[in-house]
């Protein structure tokens, strides 16, 4: 990547017609429509992707579907996350084959790592990487979070450019950008929305938000007003995105509600089918009505064909 990346890089939802079939005209309709609402980039298979629960073939399949729509319009990142080293390499090959820009890694998810081990296993995987790097912390999927030591040592490889937090914490997050504030080359991103604009006017810059999958504009209208320092733009917008959070995100009472709720509206919209990776169910026709009314109460919804 030539420049350093900044805005809003909805995390794509993978448009399935079944666990292992992917939705290629939903896929082409969800990149032309977060394009059209102006978004700055792109990361297929990360969690909102469903990176984890997908095949290695599936997954080739997305990276090169993905990467031939997009055609080089914006940035493609590509998530790698594995609990195999070996397997990350495979897969950030074919991202690279394909013409990808980037690879997104979170740490190993099944045993617990100390920081020491981190810093090794990035050291080692980084070299064997044709892509620039971002580091991706998701300690509730991880079990272990990146002091802001470890990646500061992991970044003094100049193929690591960037890191995307997705921890929740605030707190966290100010103290990354205080230990890198003298790195004006890396990137940094939250994942939860409704901090984005907050993290943005604190320095960070931008969003990884799941959100932007179903109202692109929303987001990049909210990234932009915070960039600016436009308060009662911001107060507006924010508003709009916690409404977002506290009604699509939260139907049923699944670990999984976020996402289920995700689809469920992108396929109310028209953008792709209302289909999860085993072992994720999609909604039914009770909770489907709760996420019609809920995108009605956001005047988002459209009524004409998509």
């Amino acid at each position: 990547m030539n420049q350093k990346l900044q805005g809003i890089v909805p995390p794509l939802i993978t448009p399935l017609l079944d666990s292992d079939t992917l939705d290629i005209e939903g896929l082409e309709k969800l990149i032309e429509h977060v394009i059209k609402g102006g978004v700055h980039g792109i990361f297929i298979l990360g969690t909102t992707g469903e990176g984890p629960s997908l095949s290695f073939r599936l997954q080739t399949e997305l990276i090169r579907e993905s990467s031939r729509i997009l055609n080089k319009r914006l940035p493609l990142l590509v998530g790698i996350s594995h609990t195999s080293i070996v397997e990350s390499i495979r897969l950030s090959q074919v991202a690279y084959e394909a013409g990808a820009d980037a690879v997104v890694s979170a740490p190993p998810y099944y045993f617990t790592l100390s920081q020491s081990e981190l810093v090794q296993f990035y050291e080692n995987l980084v070299h064997s990487l044709e892509l620039p790097l971002y580091l991706y912390n998701m300690p509730n999927m991880t079990k272990v979070s990146f002091a802001p030591t470890t990646i500061r040592r992991i970044a003094d490889h100049p193929n690591v450019i960037g890191f995307k937090d997705s921890s929740g914490n605030g707190t966290y997050f100010q103290s990354v950008l205080h230990a890198m504030s003298d790195r004006d080359d890396f990137s940094f991103f939250v994942g939860p929305e409704e901090m984005m604009a907050e993290a943005v006017m604190m320095g960070a810059d931008g969003g990884v938000n799941g959100g932007a999958n179903i109202f692109p504009k929303l987001y990049v209208d909210l990234y932009h007003a915070a960039l600016e320092g436009n308060s009662n733009r911001v107060q507006q917008l924010q508003a709009k995105v916690m409404q977002v959070s506290s009604t699509i995100y939260n139907v049923g009472k699944n670990g999984s509600s976020f996402l289920m709720g995700m689809k469920c509206a992108l396929s109310v919209l028209g953008l792709c089918q209302n289909v999860l990776a085993q072992p994720y169910q999609n909604f039914d026709s009770e909770h489907s009505a709760v996420i019609l009314k809920a995108l009605n109460d956001l005047q988002f919804l459209k009524t004409e064909p998509m």
